[in-house]
């Protein structure tokens, strides 16, 4: 039975009790709401990326990962491309990152999606509490819309 490809998947994960660190979860959960008639996109937001989610980005054509960054400036917004992990790379079975599940879905699956990208929001605070820094919470607005827009190239460029 062939599987149908998803259009485009988003991948969040987050600790909603480590501040600013919850900021992946809250961007998935409005992409749910944003893009809930929408069936070329899934939402998939946990607390950590596992090798299990391997099967799903091998499954999706295009892939947003979302996340905060610890190294990046509080409320700083940065979307890159993410190529897939080198080979011989490692496998840390309690956490991946974005290029390790890249990777997964190609050693594992023999499949990789067309595009990937990652949207990181650099955290002010990821101490022990619920609720954003004063930064983060300002770059919601933008973070949002990029998000938006995002998805709505690699959706377009699945189309060409």
């Amino acid at each position: 039975m062939t599987q149908l490809m998803l259009r485009c998947l988003i991948l969040a994960c987050g600790n909603t009790l480590r501040g600013d660190d919850g900021v992946g979860l809250w961007l998935a959960a409005w992409a749910e709401r944003r893009f809930a008639e929408n069936q070329n996109v899934r939402v998939i937001a946990d607390h950590q990326w596992t090798p299990e989610l391997a099967e799903d980005v091998s499954r999706a054509q295009s892939v947003l990962f979302i996340d905060c960054a610890i190294d990046s400036a509080a409320g700083s917004l940065n979307l890159v491309s993410v190529e897939p992990a080198a080979v011989g790379h490692g496998l840390n079975t309690h956490h991946q990152g974005a290029e390790e599940l890249l990777a997964l879905a190609r050693d594992l699956y023999n499949s990789l999606p067309r595009e990937a990208r990652q949207l990181t929001v650099g955290a002010g605070s990821i101490e022990i509490g619920e609720g954003f820094s004063a930064a983060v919470a300002a770059a919601l607005p933008e973070a949002c819309k990029l998000i938006e827009e995002t998805v709505s190239r690699l959706l377009a460029s699945l189309q060409k």
